[in-house]
């Protein structure tokens, strides 16, 4: 199973559609929402959502979804990943609630070669996150930098594969 790509491998305009997709449970968002702190009632307040809010019932902490579609992006965008180097823009288009499903796509965008370090490019890509209707719900840009090739064949010469990490010895 590939985990990620070599530069070489993008190409602009190349779409990958992330499987699976992620059904949000209450448990997910209240969970979420407690670990980075964020007690807005309407994400916990079952009561508070109905009465005090236009959707009528809690709404998916928007984080939660964008962290979701980042991390599904993973294996097919950045699992070599030297680095993140920016989100450049991140809009929250449409509400997620419980027991929606989640699926992602992304896009490549734009590609160039690092100017600094021949062994390597920088990546721009589009992540588009959509409901189990087709409603669009989360979009955002980012950059990534990734090893190309030849990097992944000197660090295999040297002794190290940057597909497998090395495991201690038993003792």
């Amino acid at each position: 199973m590939q985990f990620g790509r070599y530069y070489e491998e993008f190409e602009v305009g190349a779409v990958y559609r992330h499987w699976p997709g992620k059904t949000v449970t209450e448990y997910d968002d209240h969970l979420f929402c407690l670990l980075t702190m964020n007690h807005h009632p309407l994400h916990l307040d079952a009561h508070y959502a109905e009465s005090a809010s236009q959707f009528q019932r809690n709404v998916v902490v928007g984080n939660y979804i964008y962290s979701l579609l980042l991390g599904m992006s993973v294996p097919d965008v950045s699992g070599k990943a030297i680095a993140n180097l920016e989100v450049e823009s991140l809009r929250h288009v449409a509400p997620t609630f419980h027991g929606d499903t989640i699926y992602g796509e992304t896009t490549v965008l734009d590609m160039r070669e690092s100017g600094s370090k021949p062994d390597r490019g920088v990546v721009s890509v589009e992540t588009r996150g959509y409901k189990q209707d087709g409603t669009m719900v989360c979009v955002f840009r980012r950059r990534v930098m990734v090893p190309k090739r030849e990097y992944a064949a000197a660090t295999v010469g040297a002794g190290v594969d940057p597909e497998r990490p090395s495991f201690p010895e038993p003792r």
